[in-house]
């Protein structure tokens, strides 16, 4: 009998928890496949979902032996060296000369960051109410940063403030990045009318100089690093792989950090993150909770983009068409193709793309400064 349970301790080990975790997996892997939703993370999520719920877990932990999914997690989550890196090569694949030459679109940025702190507010009210929830204000902006729109950055500050909920988090982050062209278009026409919608944009190109593209990523690290000190490991990488890509000098360089480096680190990231998912965490109302969180920061952003463009059109002489607002966030360039759509929709001539794409680089700047400051604000407040 001994023999025979050593045969079979996986099939005697399987838990009906294992399951649904299978089935959570597989539907990020459907999301991949067959809609084509970030798919680059939401299938090695999904896959090292199903792995680390497999019996006894082994790519986690052996007879007390961390395993290989727990050593990257260890390594690269918990030291910040994915996100950092992730950013980098962001950062070598970003062009900021949409937002250079269109610099009011850095309000935008801004005022899509509405749903972070709105998010976090949210949360500890919800604890107010219900104390078992355990969302103390650490926790309450580890999930508000969902609303950041982006997955490093949603890591990042979950790494640092709740780790215990990092799947989760991390989920909700790229499921509704990928779910932007679902979620944002009926938030901005509840918040708009049809004329608003319909609001012409006149573009002017303006030649950036190279001088200024070189000097844009330097000025914005120092800036940042003396105004928040705490993002610097973030806005640091995501600069120097911009001005990577701006010098001229480092093309192979640029071409690594945007293909083979992206490539690799989002592969063991969103397998890592996946390895998080066991059922024992996972599987918790307090989940749920917190994908409904983020659902409404990533809803609160797009409104809170929206109504700063419709605030701005009160005083403003030449109309700013209030979609462009939407794209202040960072899920970039999705964001903007959503805005670009929705104008043709209401007439086939109007071409607002570029300013969307304006809206949205800075949305990517926006959401690690605003990441930056939560890192900064939250131990502060818990000083005080």
């Amino acid at each position: 009998m001994e023999k025979f349970s050593q045969l079979f301790e996986g099939v005697l080990a399987f838990q009906w928890q294992f399951i649904i975790m299978y089935i959570i997996g597989g539907g990020l892997i459907y999301l991949a496949i067959k809609k084509d939703y970030e798919p680059m993370l939401l299938l090695p999520i999904g896959f090292g979902a199903i792995l680390v719920n497999l019996p006894f877990g082994t790519i986690w932990e052996h007879d007390g032996v961390p395993g290989v999914l727990q050593i990257f997690y260890n390594s690269g989550i918990l030291t910040e060296i994915f996100p950092v890196l992730i950013f980098l090569a962001v950062g070598a694949m970003i062009d900021f000369s949409p937002l250079l030459k269109m610099p009011k679109m850095l309000f935008f940025g801004a005022a899509a960051q509405f749903g972070i702190f709105l998010t976090t507010l949210l949360a500890l009210y919800l604890n107010t109410l219900f104390p078992e929830l355990g969302f103390d204000l650490k926790t309450a902006a580890a999930i508000g940063i969902i609303g950041a729109a982006d997955g490093p950055t949603s890591i990042y500050v979950a790494s640092k403030f709740a780790t215990e909920w990092i799947g989760p988090i991390t989920v909700a982050a790229y499921s509704y990045m990928a779910l932007v062209p679902v979620i944002q278009p009926p938030v901005i026409k509840l918040l708009t009318t049809r004329n608003e919608r319909m609001i012409s944009m006149d573009y002017h190109d303006v030649k950036v100089s190279k001088v200024v593209l070189i000097l844009f990523p330097i000025l914005i690290t120092i800036i940042s690093g003396i105004i928040a000190p705490i993002s610097t490991p973030l806005i640091g990488l995501l600069m120097f792989g911009n001005l990577i890509r701006e010098s001229g000098v480092l093309e192979r360089l640029s071409k690594a950090a945007q293909n083979e480096l992206a490539n690799i680190v989002t592969l063991l990231l969103g397998i890592t993150i996946g390895a998080t998912m066991h059922y024992e965490q996972f599987l918790d109302y307090k989940t749920l909770i917190i994908m409904a969180m983020g659902l409404l920061a990533f809803v609160f952003d797009t409104a809170g983009g929206v109504l700063f463009a419709k605030f701005l059109n009160l005083f403003s002489k030449n109309k700013i068409n209030p979609m462009i607002g939407a794209a202040g966030i960072s899920a970039f360039p999705m964001s903007a193709r959503v805005v670009q759509r929705l104008a043709k929709a209401e007439d086939p001539h109007n071409f607002i793309l570029m300013q969307a794409v304006g809206a949205n680089v800075a949305g990517q700047l926006g959401s690690i400064v605003a990441g930056g400051l939560v890192l900064a604000l939250v131990p502060f407040l818990l000083s005080l």
